[in-house]
C-alpha cells in the first residue's frame, strides 16, 4: 500500500473509508467510540495538509434499505466534537446533491456522507456504485481496517477508480499484526478463546507453524478436553469437531508447540449471573453441570507462560465473562497480558472489552479495531480492502 504522507492532498477531495460501526444504545447514543478516535490521525493530517475530507462508513446492518436507526447523524455529530469543528452530514453518499455539496467543499472542511450501506450495491461490490462514490474524490484513502475482509463497493471497489493510500490506523495496523506474524521475538504465545472449534479452525492451523505455546481457553477449549478423553457435562462441546482437536494436539506435539488447557474450570448448574457455581479439575464436570470459566490453577498457569512471552497474540474471551462470577478467567489472561514485557496484540470484542473495563488499554502494544478482519489476517487470509489498495 502507498503511504498517506506520501501523496499530494493539498486541496484535493480526499475520500477517505473510515470503521464507524460503533455500538449505540436502544436511543442511538453511542456506547463506544475508541473506532471513530483511532481514526482521528488520519483525519487531523488530511485537515493540516489542506485536503477536503469526505468520509464514507456503514453502521449497523440495514440489509441495502434505508433505516432511520442507522443512519450516522449522531456519528458525525460526535465527531465533530472530537475534531473540534463542525462536520457536515449529507442525507445520501450519491446522487446530485451529494456531488454540489462536495463541490462546495473549501481545504480543511468535513463532509460525512450517509450510511452507505442503505444501497444494496455497496455490498454486492457494484462497479457502477463505486464509480459513484468515486466521483466524490480526487483521491482514495482506506483507513477502515476494521472492514478490509470485505470485498464492498467502499472498501475495495472504489480503488479501482482513484490513486490509494493507505490510512494511518491502516499502516499500523497490518504493520502490527505483520510484526507478530512474520517477525517475532521469541518465544511467542497466542491465546485463543471463544466458544466455538468451527470459529477458529483456520486460526488454529495457522498459528501451529508460528507460535511456540498456544493457549486455549473458553467454550472452544470443551472440545479439546474431550479429544482428552474428559467429560464435560452439559456443557458447549462440539462432537464433531472433537478428531479435529485431537489432530491438532497431534501436530502440536510432533512440531514442539506446547498447547495448554484448562486444568481446573468454574462450572454451573445452569448459565445465569446467580447460578450455583464451584471449581473442579477437568474431567470431574458432573452431569446437568456445565463449565463457564477457566479456574484459578489455570489462570495462574495460563499467566505464567503469557508474563514470559515476547510475542503476544490475544484473541476471545476464556468464558462467559458477561457475568461477573465467570469474568476471573478472561481478567486473569487480561492482566498478565498487560504485566508483560513482550509486544502483545489484542484484537476482538470480547477480549477488548475486558482490557478497557479493566483500564489496561495503555498497557497493550496495540489494540486491533479489526474484529472479523484481524481474525481473518491472523488465519493468513488475504483481506481484500488490503490487496485492492496495493494492487492500485
Amino acid at each position: 500500500m502507498r503511504s498517506l504522507q506520501s501523496m499530494d492532498v493539498q486541496g484535493k477531495r480526499v475520500l477517505v473509508r473510515v470503521d464507524f460501526n460503533v455500538p449505540t444504545d436502544k436511543q442511538g447514543a453511542i456506547i463506544d467510540d475508541n473506532k471513530m478516535r483511532a481514526a482521528l490521525p488520519t483525519i487531523r493530517y488530511l485537515l493540516e495538509q489542506g485536503a477536503k475530507v469526505i468520509l464514507m462508513s456503514h453502521l449497523g446492518r440495514p440489509d441495502g434499505k434505508v433505516v432511520d436507526r442507522y443512519r450516522l447523524d449522531t456519528v458525525a455529530r460526535h465527531l465533530g466534537l472530537l475534531l473540534q469543528q463542525p462536520v457536515r452530514k449529507l442525507d445520501d453518499c450519491i446522487g446530485p446533491e451529494v456531488q454540489a455539496a462536495v463541490a462546495a467543499m473549501q481545504p480543511g472542511e468535513v463532509i460525512m456522507l450517509e450510511n452507505v450501506r442503505f444501497h444494496p450495491e455497496e455490498e454486492d461490490n457494484d462497479p457502477e456504485f463505486a464509480a459513484q462514490l468515486a466521483s466524490l474524490g480526487d483521491i482514495y484513502v482506506n483507513d477502515a481496517f476494521g472492514t478490509a475482509h470485505r470485498a464492498h463497493a467502499s472498501t475495495a471497489g472504489v480503488a479501482r477508480y482513484l490513486p490509494c493510500a493507505a490510512g494511518l490506523l491502516m499502516e499500523r495496523e497490518l504493520s502490527m499484526l505483520r510484526r507478530v506474524l512474520e517477525n517475532p521475538e521469541k518465544p511467542r504465545v497466542a491465546i485463543v478463546g471463544g466458544a466455538k472449534v468451527s470459529d477458529k479452525l483456520a486460526l488454529l492451523e495457522n498459528l501451529l507453524s508460528r507460535t511456540d505455546v498456544i493457549i486455549i481457553g473458553g467454550g472452544m477449549a470443551n472440545t479439546f478436553l474431550r479429544a482428552q478423553g474428559h467429560g464435560v457435562g452439559d456443557s458447549l462441546c462440539e462432537e464433531g469437531l472433537v478428531d479435529f482437536a485431537a489432530r491438532i494436539l497431534q501436530e502440536a506435539e510432533a512440531a514442539g508447540v506446547r498447547i495448554l488447557l484448562p486444568v481446573d474450570v468454574v462450572i454451573a448448574d445452569r448459565m445465569a449471573a446467580d447460578a450455583e457455581s464451584r471449581v473442579v479439575a477437568v474431567g470431574e464436570v458432573p452431569a446437568g453441570w456445565m463449565i463457564l470459566d477457566i479456574g484459578p490453577e489455570t489462570v495462574r498457569v495460563f499467566g505464567e507462560a503469557i508474563r514470559a512471552a515476547r510475542t503476544i497474540i490475544w484473541n476471545g474471551p476464556m468464558g462467559v465473562y458477561e457475568f461477573a462470577r465467570f469474568a476471573a478467567g478472561t481478567e486473569g489472561v487480561a492482566r498478565a497480558v498487560a504485566d508483560s514485557e513482550g509486544v502483545s496484540v489484542v484484537g476482538g470484542g470480547d477480549s477488548l472489552a475486558t482490557i478497557y473495563r479493566l483500564g489496561l488499554e495503555n498497557r497493550i502494544t496495540h489494540i486491533s479495531t479489526g474484529g472479523g478482519a484481524t481474525l481473518e489476517f491472523l488465519e493468513g487470509k488475504v483481506l481484500p480492502g488490503v490487496a485492492s489498495c496495493e494492487q492500485s
